[in-house]
């Protein structure tokens, strides 16, 4: 674990579950403590797939970020609501592809930040990675901060990775992500994926992670979700569960989790 401030520090709670190290765990990861292990459990217990969901939402941000990369030139991604590092971060997939790709992090969780140093060593030579602490309900600060390292005149990849479900006004959803892509070149990607109530299960398991101490999720329906990408173009196949987005595995199992990519004009 990365060194940090002790004013950063000070706010890390390891005896309450936190939603990062919560997914951590899901993810097959060690950067979580007992109260993450239990809720985590608890979740699982009454929707065994959270699991399956967590790590197919990585495999999801793999496809995704390969795609951009290597088949629409996309050379900048903001990754919004970044959460722990754990296997092909949103850098090691596009920097393999091109070396030159400038990724900026954005999170508000002090935890996270304990990573970045960690994280940001790990860039290509060619390329840029850096962190941006803020919160996702401040996109002026979020896009100031990010001026910084990408160039808003080009294409850049947007990316919401499960994250959104933590605003339960969806009026407040569209207007985060309306407010991220409003200054973003044509040719630029939005890139979003979320749990979906397409089944009874998942929402047990979402009303079991309150329970347990976590913080509330909203699920929300394909529907809504589709509200997000108001004014874009879908890249095929459109929003659908992640493991039938240009699947690697066309085996894989339905999940309650739906996501797309999609360009601005």
């Amino acid at each position: 674990m990365a060194d940090l401030d002790p004013e950063l520090a000070s706010k890390l709670q390891f005896d309450v579950p936190h939603a990062a190290r919560i997914w951590n765990y899901w993810m097959g990861g060690k950067d979580n403590f007992q109260a993450d292990r239990a809720a985590g459990a608890a979740v699982a217990e009454v929707y065994p797939e959270i699991v399956v969901m967590a790590r197919q939402s990585r495999r999801f941000l793999i496809r995704a970020v390969r795609y951009l990369a290597a088949e629409a030139g996309v050379r900048q991604f903001l990754d919004v609501g970044t959460g722990l590092p754990t296997m092909q971060n949103t850098h090691a997939v596009a920097q393999e592809i091109a070396p030159d790709s400038r990724i900026v992090y954005v999170d508000n969780d002090p935890m996270v930040l304990m990573h970045a140093r960690a994280l940001l060593a790990s860039t290509s030579a060619e390329g840029l990675t850096t962190y941006v602490h803020a919160d996702y309900h401040e996109p002026e600060k979020i896009l100031e901060r990010a001026g910084e390292a990408l160039d808003f005149s080009k294409p850049v990849a947007v990316m919401f990775m499960g994250v959104l479900g933590y605003e339960p006004d969806l009026d407040a959803v569209r207007s985060i992500v309306g407010r991220m892509m409003a200054p973003a070149a044509s040719g630029s990607h939005l890139v979003l994926w979320d749990g979906t109530d397409t089944s009874p299960a998942v929402v047990d398991g979402a009303d079991k992670l309150v329970e347990s101490g976590g913080l509330p999720y909203i699920l929300r329906s394909p529907d809504q979700l589709a509200d997000c990408f108001a004014d874009l173009t879908m890249i095929e196949p459109g929003l659908v569960p992640i493991t039938r987005w240009r699947p690697d595995d066309p085996d894989a199992e339905h999940i309650d989790a739906y996501g797309a990519v999609a360009r601005k004009s």
